[in-house]
């Protein structure tokens, strides 16, 4: 009978209980670094953070274990890599708000792109780096402010 389901079909039912954790440590890790930002005040707050933690998640299992090959043994998953990176420099790109003396919301932005980045680490179950890097990128939000007011000597975003 299951020959008989499109391969598309087939495919999903190998998702299971494995494909949920991993998109649920996507939203914690995004979640982890949204509730900093939300404490700063920041447009992409916790949950936010924990949207695109998840999609790129979702979209980099998808692209590893979703399309199943039909006539070849070539398969390019980083296409969906590269378009999800693409895609999150928009989202980015809308944070950003150009002033006569500066552009704000570059960290935003960036933390925007690393968040996806980590969606996409969890997604490729890359578990420890993905931790390793949220952890990281929160000490780097949550503690390194006062350095960078200090070398820039203007209020930082």
């Amino acid at each position: 009978m299951d020959s008989q389901l499109p391969a598309f079909a087939q495919a999903a039912q190998g998702f299971g209980w494995d494909n949920i954790l991993q998109v649920v440590v996507a939203a914690l890790l995004g979640g982890l670094i949204g509730l900093e930002r939300e404490a700063r005040g920041r447009e992409a707050g916790f949950r936010t953070n924990m949207l695109i933690a998840i999609g790129a998640c979702l979209f980099t299992i998808l692209s590893i274990d979703g399309f199943p090959l039909m006539d070849s043994n070539a398969r390019d998953s980083a296409r969906i890599a590269a378009q999800i990176v693409s895609g999150i420099g928009f989202l980015g790109a809308g944070a950003l708000i150009q002033t006569r003396s500066h552009i704000k919301g570059m960290t935003t932005a960036a933390t925007i792109w690393l968040v996806a980045a980590i969606g996409m680490t969890v997604g490729v179950k890359a578990y420890s780096l993905a931790i390793f890097t949220s952890i990281l990128v929160f000490v780097v939000l949550r503690f390194l402010r006062p350095i960078s007011r200090t070398i820039s000597k203007r209020p930082a975003e």
